[in-house]
């Protein structure tokens, strides 16, 4: 796996386009998608150095440069380059590769005789290195939406007392998600295994993520996209006045208690405009419990009333306490919950964001437990938000180790597909445990050509 590859330390100053670098800082704290990554052009190289480093870590072996004095030329690990006399220090069996499947080659660079892997053992150590890579992938979304979920706790801890400087950081947080959200690039919807954080932020940091998501969906303007993170990140601000025992809407809450828990929109209003929020991030956090019907409240705003953010923040806020409830033992899972909203709300919501919600998670959305065509269980554990009808499952496999657990893009395997979705505790019990589904869901997000790559990020 090459995030094990050796590293060094190089000064900026000496940084040049074609090096593998990573960047030990904060994930919000610099404007690339990911931490470790080559240096693809000269702006690249002059934004690392603004970042303030003196120094950042490198790998040799990953870059298609040899060192910052050496010779050009695209050197991918494995293969020779620079000076002529550097080339020349080295023994002569350097000059050619060894290739596994010709024994006469092995022989001759090695003295002894190499032993000849099987189709079945290149295929096995294939599928090792791209679970090793897709694990990479996995712990640094875990790691990017734990960092943010501090972030967006600390900025709600300083609300009441600091409006202006929580102002500062929810806008700052809420750009950085953006700016490594838009791009031409495609997106992966991961789900998270061990996600970090409160119930209050993670559902914060849930509802702006998948609500930017959609906004990328509808090709939202930068500014757009600034309020709609804003607004979502802050919907439930409100909540703060409240006594903890009505923050949440439950089955058995009195008229009263109702009534109080509704005010957590006024008093989030109020709090929006003491940190002095742009309008279009207060209207989100007025009207995220406004219905399309005019159902909703507290001024029963129709579709027409609302604005585009809000009508998506309403949604993805409703979808996030279906599978995130305040009482876990009520949670349904992902599936269950997009066809609750089709099948029982959709009159409550937008109907273009609705289906466009649909089509964006997919009809088995991340988190959802299914059964595969060909009866084997599985969990969903990523979506492309572009093209959702074939996911990424992690299969049970009867004699495989869960940690070398199947992982499946159906999207590349012919003939198989997903028969129906199984709530978990229908799942037999060894594929219960196999699984492993969590409690809660919790989503975050990746360039699609991350996922599976062999240069995924350390």
């Amino acid at each position: 796996m090459k995030a094990a590859a050796r590293t060094e330390t190089i000064a900026v100053d000496a940084l040049r386009v074609g090096m593998f670098v990573h960047l030990d800082i904060g994930w919000m704290s610099h404007p690339f998608p990911l931490g470790s990554f080559r240096i693809a052009s000269a702006d690249q190289v002059a934004t690392i150095r603004g970042l303030g480093l003196e120094r950042v870590r490198w790998s040799p072996t990953q870059s298609d440069v040899l060192s910052p004095g050496g010779q050009g030329g695209r050197t991918r690990p494995g293969e020779l380059g620079g000076a002529p006399e550097a080339q020349a220090a080295r023994a002569p069996s350097a000059h050619r590769s060894i290739d596994l499947n010709d024994p006469a080659s092995a022989t001759e660079a090695t003295g002894a005789p190499a032993a000849v892997e099987t189709p079945a053992q290149l295929a096995r150590a294939a599928h090792r290195r791209a679970l090793a890579a897709d694990r990479a992938s996995l712990a640094l979304c875990e790691k990017q939406f734990a960092e943010a979920a501090r972030d967006c706790r600390t900025l709600t801890e300083q609300v009441t007392a600091r409006p202006a400087e929580a102002r500062e950081q929810a806008e700052q947080l809420s750009k950085a998600l953006v700016d490594k959200m838009l791009g031409e690039h495609e997106l992966c919807i991961r789900l998270l295994t061990d996600a970090a954080g409160d119930k209050a932020s993670a559902h914060a940091l849930n509802v702006t993520i998948v609500s930017l998501l959609m906004g990328k969906t509808f090709g939202f303007a930068a500014a757009d996209m600034q309020d709609l993170g804003v607004g979502a990140m802050l919907h439930d601000i409100g909540k703060l006045e409240l006594p903890e025992r009505v923050r949440h809407r439950e089955d058995d809450s009195t008229a009263a208690e109702l009534r109080i828990y509704e005010e957590h929109v006024a008093h989030g209003v109020g709090q929006a405009r003491r940190m002095g929020l742009s309008p279009g991030a207060t209207l989100v956090i007025a009207q995220h419990h406004e219905h399309a019907d005019g159902s909703g409240f507290p001024l029963h705003l129709g579709t027409d009333r609302m604005t585009a953010a809000a009508r998506i923040v309403a949604l993805v806020n409703r979808y996030d306490n279906l599978c995130n409830p305040n009482l876990v033992s009520r949670a349904i899972t992902p599936h269950e919950a997009l066809s609750l909203l089709f099948a029982q709300s959709r009159t409550q919501f937008d109907t273009a964001i609705l289906g466009a919600f649909i089509r964006m998670m997919g009809v088995y959305p991340a988190g959802s437990t299914v059964q595969l065509t060909d009866d084997r269980y599985a969990m969903v554990v990523a979506v492309n938000s572009s093209r959702p009808l074939k996911p990424r499952v992690l299969v049970h496999a009867a004699g495989v180790p869960r940690d070398e657990a199947l992982l499946l893009d159906l999207e590349a395997s012919a003939g198989l597909g997903i028969r129906r979705s199984i709530k978990p505790a229908q799942l037999p019990p060894e594929s219960l445990r196999y699984l492993s589904p969590r409690p809660r869901v919790a989503y975050f997000f990746e360039p699609l050509t991350v996922a599976g790559a062999d240069d995924s990020a350390a």
